[in-house]
């Protein structure tokens, strides 16, 4: 059933305008909602008389598609193109959903309450307020995209009024900023257990000289597994960095980085077998320097910290902000200011005693 409302707004030089809403419910759930705002409230009513009979009309000529959100996940897990396109943490939120007693809900039938309970479940579980948020905001996404992709109607709009509520309870949140950076005692122990691991027999990862390259260049252990020898380039000691990590670009996103201090050196130690300079699976770098640094009593301490790592040691340097972010890849200089820049506070002696 379609309904109409015109409310009347002063604008602030005094004049009028008149808001058009149009409604759609089905079983007492907004199905469809559009608004407008005129100058004259004849036009307005007009709009609104006309847009009323088109969603009358849409709504004998079609019958709404309704299905349960787990089986909407799974229409989103099945498409080959969407899965592809999907994030290693989204494909893991997709699944755990799946198996969350919100997915018996019906898609058009979603209610702040059910996002409400969910969350607390979660949270019962031990999840964390960030943790939980990819729920939501995932969750979100699934359904936004449900109507043209699927032709699946759902009630994707009630993210809308859920989210606030949500955070106003704390049981969504953002995640705390990580300052953890790994000691000089800490890089030494990984270094020689490191190199005790390479040298075993068998192993052909040189862990060490990509832990130091990692540290040098700031790049994910992603990217580091990806450069190209095409993209090097001897004579300014620089590389292409491609399709580096952007929040609003996941693709073409590359950069010249130049290659700092010693990481032109540990490029040109390795052997030039393959199209890429460090030629390894990114997850087995990362789970030997997981291993060694369980053996090693290292904790709370992550590959992505060497990152931090990195960008910290620039900055000690004397980098001005916008020469670290050509390093790092930032876009956002904020963030990068905000994350990056954990100094240890004892090292603020040793640039007095330069200045002095």
């Amino acid at each position: 059933m379609a309904s109409v409302t015109i409310d009347k707004r002063i604008r602030a030089n005094g004049d009028a305008s008149f808001r058009c809403t149009v409604r759609v419910k089905k079983n007492g759930v907004i199905i469809h909602r559009e608004t407008r705002t005129f100058s004259k409230k004849e036009l307005a009513k007009t709009w609104g008389k006309i847009q009323k009979e088109k969603a009358e009309l849409n709504s004998i000529i079609k019958q709404d598609k309704i299905i349960t959100i787990g089986e909407l996940l799974d229409l989103y897990f099945n498409d080959a193109d969407l899965w592809a396109a999907t994030g290693r943490t989204k494909q893991y939120v997709v699944k755990m959903l799946r198996d969350c007693p919100i997915a018996d809900v019906l898609s058009n039938q979603l209610k702040s309450s059910d996002l409400i309970a969910h969350c607390k479940m979660r949270r019962a579980a031990g999840a964390g307020g960030a943790t939980i948020y990819h729920d939501i905001a995932y969750l979100r996404s699934v359904m936004k995209i449900a109507m043209p992709v699927f032709d699946v109607t759902t009630n994707w709009k009630i993210f809308e009024d859920a989210v606030p509520v949500l955070i106003e309870m704390k049981l969504v949140g953002k995640s705390q900023k990580r300052t953890r950076r790994p000691t000089e005692d800490e890089l030494e122990k990984l270094t020689a257990a490191l190199t005790e691991r390479q040298n075993k027999q068998g192993s052909n990862i040189p862990f060490v000289d990509i832990l130091n390259f990692s540290i040098l260049t700031c790049m994910r252990i992603g990217e580091v597994c990806k450069i190209e020898w095409k993209d090097l380039n001897h004579a300014h000691k620089t590389v292409i960095v491609r399709d580096r990590k952007d929040p609003r670009k996941k693709e073409g996103n590359h950069m010249i980085v130049p290659l700092l201090a010693g990481s032109y050196d540990l490029v040109k130690k390795q052997s030039e077998t393959d199209d890429r300079i460090f030629p390894y699976n990114s997850r087995s770098v990362t789970a030997g320097f997981q291993r060694v640094r369980n053996d090693l009593g290292i904790t709370d301490l992550r590959y992505h910290d060497l990152r931090r790592e990195g960008a910290s040691r620039l900055f000690e340097k004397g980098y001005s902000i916008e020469e670290v972010a050509q390093v790092t890849g930032h876009r956002n200089l904020n963030i990068l200011w905000q994350v990056y820049t954990q100094l240890f506070p004892h090292k603020l002696h040793d640039k007095f005693k330069l200045d002095s």
